[in-house]
């Protein structure tokens, strides 16, 4: 028994360790460290062998060896650009100023002229466009008298052609042409006076572009409401037009100086219905003609005071674009109740005012009381006498007198007259905005009587004629749009519509619609700021018909001379930021330098990273980006949490003082995807007599320095030494040159692009008599001369001078000529320009056959972009047809501003040999085709002269992704010593190429190329942060867009009018309609038996988004979808409309640390127990790391990591949180709110158009009809 025993427990134990064999030969073997890393030389080696000889860096280093270096003094740059940019407004303030004077020179003198019966004129609205079939016929405009209607003549009509200068708008710059707002009847008498005598002005348009070809539009507004604008065009009202010059920045600001204002808003029972709908509309109209140097705030009152946003509650607001949404908005919701307190709400606004004016807050200028309200039982003379009286009526008072039949008027208007205002009676919104304007004559009025005094406004940027209200318009479209295709997809096919596979898709596009930084450009809107004087009525006084009430029972006209101090308009031109950033030279800045412009708000005018259009429509709140949410400090502060250090530097640059600083920043690149931390030196200075301070930011360590051509490669000197040779003989084959910097350019004459026009320049300039031309001055800076030869003189010298007439700058034509002559042997192929100097396997590569070459590597884009913008590739080997994609110059001509330029000068100082591998990145909304993707690379090539260094050309190549995922492949599945060893080749094991900002360069499966690493393994890219191998980086969008959930009620009373019940019975008879015969289709389809075959189904795409494309990526998922029922039909086929708004978001990028202390952190093993289940090691020569996974260890739970933005959830909406935590802002130095001869100005009040106001009515719907006819 016991030998049965012994012998079974022996034969346990047999299969007990046979066992353990078995299980330790699965086992599955591990990777070892050793390879790991031999692969990483091996791949890094072969790739940096590889681009020497593609790029050839070497023959490129030596082109630039004769080259300066010479130090780069910021202060003197900044000071350089400073002076350019102030001659170049002078030339600008110069051509308004003789705009303004032959205006009112030309009223005075046509005051008593008539306009003839026949008189005709350019209507901008119905000019011709080249592209037109047949000749616009205009009707004849139709005058609806008291007594008769009179045809009046049509309107005069001329062609219009393309024009470069003007963003090849379709212009005529023989004349100018006139826009008439949709609201305002141009056969009005004061209308059609003012367009008569303003047709003298196209002499002075054309005589002051003839002095200054660069000039842009100029314009005249007149406080009527026309505006005259050269040169003449065709107006689009696209998508419908509601352009009101009067409401323009260029217009508000220098109409009147910058004011204070409250708006008291009387919500009282009786204020419903439809007077409740016309203050609302008063409201919003005052707050158009506001602008960000003024400052304003909406209170309602009954019973109590309120503001209508609460926590503005006892403050004024910058009247930014941002905050008028805001309570335009607000007043959506205001409700009528109670009895109304006057005597609290006036004390509640003079107080206020009271307060900021003691403490010289808000403009500190001008302040104004704006009344609405439907009566007041007595005029609170005490009240006006308590507060305003008796300091010299600081506060004018304007009142708005809503309804049709109201009390008695007197009351009202003597609180207006009473306290240097004005009075106007409503009684149909048609008349509001006209109505409303008037406040402005009011507050121009010391102004005008001063007369000496034309006070220069500069705007800040704006999107030429773009309404900022068109973009919430726009928005509300597209939702219209994309419901009304839902509709018509559930019509069509209810199955189809209903499948969790359609629901998944759409609720997909719902996510994509939140994309915030791919944007196609901002090419639509053309930003500029503008520059404008108030034009004055020289008249003293005129004879003015009113009608008075008489009796309180009819009306009379009568005449009386009255003493005026009349606005006859703005005077102005547009000056494209475009214009401005030609004369920054970007390249004595150098690679990622770059300089802006802060205006005295602390408002970005110019900024690499403004960005004002969110898919394709103009940001909320675009012109009103602060300096301090661009420039970020690197720190770890939080949201909005701004260092004093940051902000005592925006209030110096605001300040317009001269100084410097070195500031640690960080900053994003390529539409937010990828970020860097870097040193930078800020210069600044003021640009004299404007509101503008110009900053240059340099990076700290390669910034210090920069490449010139040597004295003895001058250009003449070329020509002379070189004998019948050209210097655009060294631009041949495939080149390009930075197609917005300023080289040499004609007034006047076109070219197709910007290589043609260099060409031509370069011929220019080898032939005898060229000349570099001296910068303009405005014609009155001319010495010697009087005012008025001055002008004649330019005039003539204007007419005459030739159309070839040009303006260069030097020292970029320079460096650009000394570039393409040392670069010139690029074009050669490589065995032609060979050097024996190369490394073996440099050799090697260089000695394939063209056939075995192709096969390895495919065609290779080699390219090399200078400092000086020019761009040179070759493909290797040629190809016969290279028309199958855009070339490589054309798709990425910007030279040191393209991101693989910034990223390779960046990387210079990180490790000098090595090249910047990066792919295109994979998104939600434009995933990434890998089957076309590309792998760039770059290589910045510096040239030091002592101890000093420049960089003065980035080297790269192209090949696509395939290419590159096969060599990785060849090199991971080899083993170095050890015939048999484990490879990437194993299913065990995950292998990756990530680069420095944690991108997948190359992975196993092709489809996570373009990925962010933390997404597809959000265990090990946290553990590699937790290791400091990588940072993450806290970077905040304070640009950004969040949607809003729309209110689609509205809390305000409908009259029910017969004509309306009339329309409700008819919308619900075609609604009934329209439900019985869904009903009936709907049975019969689901009647009808069929099969849904999910791999044919065709969704239906959603036409106001360019990309519906699906996305494989798992968090993008919708949750299960359960049975549809009929209930449900809202919830599927109803979307939740949306408002954009202004946000914050915030993300966090990741940047590999320094790669000094990467072996330190990087050389550990691969642990039996998962605790570290990856090796990670640098591949040399690259900013890429390779990553080897272990696909047996199971994945860690840990958040998901993600690089896209984030809404910021304050406890207040983010204008509120502005304005509890003010910026420093400096206050306008032009203010004139009084004058003394103002008392002698009895004009203080306009009712309600008697008598034929009906006729009115008719005529503006008439209007408006046949215009949209």
């Amino acid at each position: 028994m016991c030998k049965c025993v012994g012998a079974f427990v022996l034969l346990l134990l047999v299969l007990f360790l046979d066992s353990r064999d078995c299980s330790a030969s699965d086992a599955p073997a591990k990777i070892s460290l050793n390879s790991v890393q031999a692969w990483a030389v091996k791949l890094g080696t072969e790739l940096y062998h590889f681009g020497e000889f593609i790029t050839r860096k070497k023959e490129v280093q030596d082109s630039f060896k004769s080259a300066q270096v010479e130090s780069r003094d910021g202060e003197k740059l900044v000071q350089s650009m400073s002076d350019d940019i102030r001659a170049m407004m002078e030339l600008k303030i110069s051509a308004v100023k003789r705009i303004v004077d032959a205006a009112q020179n030309m009223a005075f003198d046509k005051q008593n002229e008539p306009v003839p019966e026949d008189f005709q004129f350019y209507n901008s609205k119905e000019m011709e466009e080249p592209w037109d079939e047949v000749s616009i016929t205009t009707t004849p405009e139709t005058d609806f008298g008291q007594e008769s209607w009179i045809v009046r003549p049509p309107s005069k009509n001329a062609h219009t052609q393309q024009n470069p200068h003007f963003s090849n708008i379709p212009v005529n710059t023989n004349f100018s042409s006139v826009h008439v707002p949709t609201n305002v009847y141009a056969w009005a008498p004061e209308v059609i006076k003012g367009i008569h005598w303003s047709e003298g002005l196209d002499t002075h348009f054309i005589n002051n572009y003839q002095s200054d070809p660069t000039l842009s539009w100029q314009y005249f507004g007149s406080s009527t409401g026309f505006m005259r604008h050269y040169p003449a065009l065709k107006w689009r009202a696209d998508p419908v037009d509601i352009y009101d010059c009067r409401t323009r920045a260029w217009y508000m600001e220098a109409a009147a100086s910058p004011k204070d204002v409250i708006i008291l808003v009387d919500r009282s029972g009786s204020m419903t219905g439809q007077r409740r709908d016309i203050a609302k509309h008063v409201v919003t109209n005052i707050l158009d003609t506001l602008g960000n140097n003024d400052f304003v705030n909406v209170m309602t009152f009954a019973d109590t005071v309120e503001e209508i946003v609460p926590c503005f509650e006892d403050s004024l607001v910058q009247a930014t674009l941002g905050n008028l949404r805001e309570l335009k908005l607000a007043m959506d919701n205001f409700e009528t109740q109670e009895i109304a307190n006057f005597s609290a709400a006036l004390t509640r606004a003079f107080e206020l005012l009271e307060i900021y004016r003691n403490n010289s807050g808000g403009a500190n200028c001008n302040q104004a009381i704006m009344l609405v309200t439907d009566g007041v039982p007595y005029n609170y003379k005490e009240i006006f006498e308590k507060f305003n009286w008796k300091y010299d009526t600081p506060v004018r008072v304007f009142t708005y007198l809503i309804g049709r039949e109201v009390a008695d008027v007197r009351e009202v208007k003597w609180m207006a007259c009473a306290n240097r205002g004005f009075y106007v009676h409503l009684s149909t919104l048609a008349e509001v905005r006209e109505r409303v304007l008037e406040h402005v004559n009011v507050l121009a009025r010391p102004l005008v009587l001063q007369r000496a005094k034309h006070p220069v406004v500069w705007t800040p940027v704006y999107a030429n004629v773009t309404d900022p209200k068109v973009a919430d318009y726009l928005w509300e479209q597209r939702e219209r749009a994309e419901q009304k295709e839902r509709f018509m997809s559930q019509r069509r096919d209810k199955n189809l519509f209903n499948s969790d596979k359609e629901q998944d898709r759409r609720w997909r596009i719902t996510q994509m619609k939140q994309g915030q930084y791919s944007e196609l450009g901002n090419s639509q809107y053309q930003l500029m700021t503008s520059v404008s004087m108030p034009v004055y009525d020289l008249r003293h006084n005129e004879n003015i018909t009113e009608n008075v009430l008489i009796n309180e029972a009819y009306w009379v006209s009568v005449t009386k001379e009255m003493r005026i101090a009349r606005l006859l308009g703005v005077a102005g031109t547009d000056v494209p930021l475009s214009e401005i950033q030609a004369l920054m030279t970007p390249y004595k800045i150098g690679v990622n330098g770059y300089a802006f412009i802060v205006t005295n708000n602390g408002y970005i005018l110019i900024h690499p990273d403004l960005r004002p259009v969110f898919q394709q429509i103009l940001k909320p709140s675009y012109n009103s980006v602060d300096m301090i949410e661009v420039e970020l400090f690197d720190d770890d502060r939080g949201p909005r949490n701004f260092s004093k250090e940051l902000t005592a530097l925006r209030k110096e640059i605001i300040d317009q003082k001269t100084g410097n600083k070195v500031m640690s920043v960080k900053y994003h690149l390529d539409d937010m995807k990828r970020v860097s931390r870097a040193k930078r030196h800020y210069f600044w200075t003021g640009i004299s007599d404007s509101p503008f301070t110009l900053v240059v930011a340099i990076p700290e360590n390669y910034g210090r320095h920069r490449i010139t051509p040597p004295p003895t490669d001058d250009i003449h000197r070329l020509s002379l030494t070189s004998k019948n040779i050209s210097a655009r003989q060294y631009l041949s084959d495939k080149w390009s040159v930075h197609p917005d910097w300023l080289y040499c350019r004609h007034y006047e004459r076109t070219f197709a692009n910007a290589e043609e026009e260099l060409l031509y320049f370069l011929e220019r300039v080898a032939k005898p008599g060229w000349r570099w031309p001296a910068k303009p001055r405005p014609p009155e800076h001319h010495k010697n001369k009087t005012g008025h030869e001055r002008h004649n003189n330019g005039t003539s010298e204007a007419r005459e001078r030739s159309k070839n007439e040009y303006y260069c700058d030097h020292g970029l034509m320079q460096a650009l000529v000394y570039d393409a002559r040392n670069t010139a042997w690029f074009n050669k192929s490589i065995s032609e320009s060979a050097s024996d100097e190369k490394a073996p396997l440099t050799k090697v590569i260089g000695l394939l056959p063209r056939v075995e070459f192709i096969q390895r590597f495919g065609y290779i884009v080699a390219f090399l972009s200078t400092h000086s913008g020019l761009t040179r590739w070759q493909t290797h080997p040629p190809k016969e047809h290279d028309n199958d994609k855009p070339e490589f110059g054309k798709q990425w001509p910007r030279a040191i501003e393209e991101v693989w330029y910034r990223r390779a000068v960046e990387q210079h100082y990180v490790d000098p040999l090595s090249y910047v591998y990066s792919v295109d990145l994979s998104t939600d909304k434009f995933p990434l085709n890998v089957s076309l993707a590309m792998v760039t690379a770059s290589h910045a090539v510096f040239h030091g002269d002592g101890h000093r260094k420049a960089p003065a050309a980035v080297v790269g190549f192209q090949f696509k992704h395939e290419r590159l995922s096969e060599w990785f492949d060849n090199i991971t599945s080899s083993c170095e010593h050890n015939k048999e060893c484990t490879t990437c080749q194993s299913d065990n094991w995950d292998c990756y190429l990530v680069d420095n900002n944690g991108w997948i360069v190359v992975s196993e499966d092709s489809t996570q190329t373009g990925q962010f690493f933390g997404r597809i393994r959000p265990d090990i890219m946290a553990r590699l942060v937790e290791d400091e191998v990588y940072k993450a980086v806290h970077i905040v969008d304070y640009q950004a867009v969040c949607f809003r959930e729309k209110k689609t009620t509205n809390p305000a009373t409908m009259l029910f009018t017969p004509l309306e019940n009339l329309r409700l019975v008819m919308a619900w008879f075609i609604a009934t309609t329209v439900w019985f015969y869904n009903c009936i289709t709907t049975g019969l389809a689901q009647a009808s038996s069929y099969s849904l075959d999910d791999e044919n189904v065709t969704p239906t795409a959603y036409q106001s988004y360019e990309n519906d494309e699906e996305t494989d990526d798992p968090s993008m998922s919708k949750p299960p979808n359960m049975r549809v029922l009929e209930r449900d039909y809202e919830k599927l086929v109803l979307i939740n409309r949306t408002r954009p708004t202004p946000c914050d978001r915030e993300m966090y990028l990741y940047q590999l640390t320094d790669y000094s202390n990467l072996d330190a952190k990087l050389n550990v093993p691969v642990d039996d127990k998962c605790h570290r289940p990856f090796y990670a090691q640098h591949v040399n020569y690259t900013n890429m790391l390779m990553i080897v996974v272990d696909a047996n260890c199971p994945k860690l739970e840990v958040a998901a990591m993600s690089v896209d933005a984030t809404e910021v959830n304050y406890n207040e909406s983010l204008p509120c949180l502005k304005h509890m935590h003010p910026l420093y802002r400096k206050q306008p130095t032009s203010c004139i709110r009084n004058h003394t001869e103002e008392s002698n100005i009895d004009m203080c009040g306009r009712g309600s158009l008697p008598g034929n106001s009906k006729t009115w009515v008719t005529l503006s719907l008439f209007l408006i009809l046949r215009y949209l006819a």
